[in-house]
C-alpha cells in the first residue's frame, strides 16, 4: 500500500491501512462528497503549512524548481534534505524547514503559498489523503481516499460540498497522481525484488534520474547515457523539449537499471 498524505506530518514510520482508518479519518469513494473550503479569511489560514515533515515526489520537485527558476541541483541543495526511507530502502527527499520557526514551509507567506500554481501533490490533495494499492499479479492500481481531520482546520466546517472527483480535477491533482503512480511502480518492484537498502550505485541512479533531473538531462544528451538503448529519434526529441517526458524516461531507465536482472 502506498500512502500519499496531504501535508505529511512526522509519523511512525510503519503505517498500515487499519491504523489510518481511525477516528481521525473518514474513508471516501471517488464519487462521495465532502465539506471543505479554504480562504485567507479563516483563522486557521496557513496553519496547515507548519509543523510538517513534507516529503516531495519527483514530479513535485520538477514543478517547484521550474516555478522558482532553479536547476534541480540548486533546488535540492537549497530547499531539501535527503534520507533513506526505512520501509522502501529508497532515497527520500523532504523540504528543509527552519527549526526555529515551528517547521514552517519555506514557501509560505502571510498572504499564502508563494508557489501555489506548482504546489506539491500532497498540498493540492489536502484535506484528502490518497491511498493506493498496486496488484503484483496484474499491475492494476486501486485508489482510496480519506479526509484527514485536523483540529486546527476550520475549512472542514464549511457548508460548501464537492465530490472527491471534482476536488481532484479542480485542484489539478490528476497529472500529479499519474506521475506519482510511476513512483509507486518503482517502490512496488523494489519491495518485491530487492528487499532492504539499495547499493550506492543504485541509489545514485535513482536520485539522478528522478530527483536531479537537470543532471539526468546532461547525461542523456551530452554524455551519451542512453546510447546503447534503442530509442527512436522522435521520442528523444520529445524528451528534449518536455521535462515531464524526460521524467517519464527517467522512470523507465531506473526500472531497467535496477530490475533487469530479476
Amino acid at each position: 500500500m502506498f500512502f500519499q498524505f496531504p501535508l505529511t506530518r512526522i509519523r511512525i514510520c510503519c503505517i498500515f491501512f487499519n491504523n489510518i482508518m481511525d477516528n481521525q479519518t473518514t474513508p471516501l469513494l471517488i464519487s462521495d462528497s465532502f465539506r471543505f473550503s479554504c480562504s485567507s479569511e479563516l483563522k486557521c489560514f496557513n496553519e496547515c503549512c507548519r509543523n510538517l515533515n513534507q516529503f516531495l515526489t519527483p514530479y513535485d520537485i520538477l514543478r517547484l524548481k521550474k516555478n522558482i527558476g532553479l536547476s534541480s541541483t540548486k533546488f535540492l541543495e537549497k530547499f531539501t534534505t535527503q534520507h533513506i526511507g526505512p520501509e522502501t530502502g529508497l532515497p527520500v527527499i523532504s523540504l528543509k524547514f527552519d527549526y526555529s520557526s515551528a517547521l514552517i514551509c519555506p514557501f509560505v507567506t502571510p498572504d499564502g503559498c508563494s508557489v501555489y500554481e506548482d504546489r506539491p501533490s500532497s498540498c493540492r490533495t489536502y484535506p484528502l489523503a490518497r491511498l493506493v494499492s498496486r496488484s503484483r499479479e496484474t499491475g492494476k492500481v486501486t485508489e482510496y481516499f480519506t479526509i484527514i481531520k485536523e483540529g486546527h482546520c476550520h475549512g472542514l466546517n464549511s457548508e460548501y460540498t464537492q465530490t472527491v472527483k471534482d476536488w481532484i480535477k479542480n485542484q489539478g491533482v490528476e497529472v500529479y497522481n499519474k506521475m506519482n503512480d510511476l513512483l509507486l511502480e518503482i517502490i512496488s518492484l523494489k519491495n518485491q525484488l530487492i528487499p532492504g537498502m539499495l547499493d550506492l550505485k543504485s541509489r545514485h541512479i535513482f536520485h539522478m534520474a528522478l530527483y536531479d533531473l537537470d543532471v539526468f538531462r546532461t547525461h542523456v544528451f551530452e554524455k551519451g547515457l542512453l546510447k546503447d538503448y534503442d530509442i527512436d529519434p522522435k521520442t528523444m526529441d520529445s524528451v528534449k523539449k518536455n521535462e515531464e517526458k524526460l521524467l517519464e524516461l527517467g522512470f523507465k531507465w531506473v526500472k531497467q537499471e535496477l530490475f533487469s536482472d530479476y
